[in-house]
């Protein structure tokens, strides 16, 4: 039977899903994040899709959950050490706020956490370190790959793409957060860097879009699309299917992807913009 899994923003919001989970008697299991990842994650509950319907349909889902995505166990077990403290931590905690499916490739997952530091001065050091990483000081943002898992990285807000699972992605925020810190404790040592480089290719954008070519854009295909939006001369928002059409569910990691790069958001809100 296919399995479920979601997880929290706060650990209060997982203790009352487990409570109602108990008083219907419905079967799950909990993932912990703790010890290694107690500072990036809250726990998470996975469960079959029957007691997932049977949950939804008692109407006594009243918690906040991160979202809910196809169940895959952990390729790697979690960390048993309690996590790294530092003197001057600028990350603080991290807490998910949303769990979703990737757009970019249905087998992997998507999370955008909230974190309590600020990362906006680390940027030009972390930048330094980080030569393979795309730096838009007009953000700011930092993005990076992790294999082929792309992270964006935003003053108060971390976006990862295909990531394997929930323990995959409290890895790669825990990893992230021990690099800010480490960096940001060695910044006596470090040259700041403003460099603008090469940022990843248009290809990231094309995986986000419909795919269906429809030229409601003015582009032939979708990929043209991609291509022009990366290179700034279109905004994401022609994309109609996305933006208002039938693939909507797309909106949101393209806008993602978009900010991360500091490409295509000329015709958004400033509340989309901010996302």
């Amino acid at each position: 039977m296919a399995k479920v899994v979601t997880t929290f923003a706060q650990r209060t919001e997982f203790e009352k899903a487990r409570c109602v989970l108990d008083e219907l008697r419905l079967p799950y299991e909990v993932i912990s994040p703790e010890p290694g990842y107690a500072l990036v994650g809250a726990p998470a509950l996975v469960m079959g899709s029957e007691a997932r319907m049977a949950l939804a349909a008692s109407g006594l889902e009243d918690f906040v959950a991160a979202g809910w995505v196809r169940y895959d166990p952990a390729a790697a077990p979690g960390v048993t050490q309690q996590p790294l403290q530092y003197d001057e931590d600028v990350f603080g905690r991290a807490a998910v706020m949303v769990l979703a499916s990737c757009t970019a490739d249905e087998s992997k997952i998507r999370v955008i956490a909230h974190i309590s530091g600020d990362l906006s001065p680390v940027f030009p050091y972390l930048n330094a370190v980080m030569p393979r990483a795309f730096f838009n000081p007009n953000g700011p943002t930092l993005t990076f790959m992790d294999g082929y898992r792309m992270i964006s990285v935003y003053p108060r807000r971390i976006a990862v793409a295909k990531a394997d699972e929930i323990v995959d992605a409290w890895r790669v925020l825990e990893s992230l957060r021990c690099r800010a810190n480490e960096t940001w404790a060695r910044r006596a040592e470090i040259e700041p860097s403003y460099k603008v480089r090469m940022k990843p290719p248009a290809l990231e954008i094309y995986k986000r879009l419909p795919g269906t070519n429809c030229g409601a854009c003015g582009e032939r295909t979708c990929l043209a699309f991609a291509v022009a939006v990366h290179g700034g001369h279109l905004a994401v928002r022609q994309c109609a299917p996305a933006f208002g059409g039938e693939f909507a569910h797309l909106k949101d990691a393209l806008l993602e992807i978009c900010s991360g790069l500091g490409v295509g958001m000329s015709s958004l809100t400033p509340t989309e913009a901010d996302r």
